[in-house]
């Protein structure tokens, strides 16, 4: 049972370890939100995994759900970004400075 599982984990902890530090350390805001659904996607494997080896059915309904949040997200992120971008000509975050006052 656990084996199944241990098959899993590892691409499930790659996937949100990349996402983390591709979140951390990039500057740009469109791979930012890319890092962020790396690392739910990673999170939403380890959850099917371990319902998978429980014969459980609440991790695939937990990862539809995150799909569906998922999507929302990046509608209304990619929106704001759109109009950061033409406030302030750029979607590097450091050289953002609108959302400080």
């Amino acid at each position: 049972m656990f084996e199944q599982v241990n098959e899993f984990l590892a691409p499930a902890l790659m996937l949100f370890a990349t996402g983390f530090l591709g979140a951390m350390f990039k500057k740009n805001a469109i791979v930012v939100f890319m890092c962020v659904e790396l690392m739910l996607v990673g999170a939403m494997l380890a959850a099917v995994s371990f319902a998978a080896a429980n014969s459980d059915i609440d991790g695939a309904t937990f990862a539809l759900f995150v799909l569906g949040i998922a999507a929302s997200e990046v509608a209304v992120g990619l929106a704001v970004l759109v109009r950061l971008f033409r406030l302030t000509g750029t979607v590097d975050v450091d050289k953002m400075k609108s959302l400080e006052d």
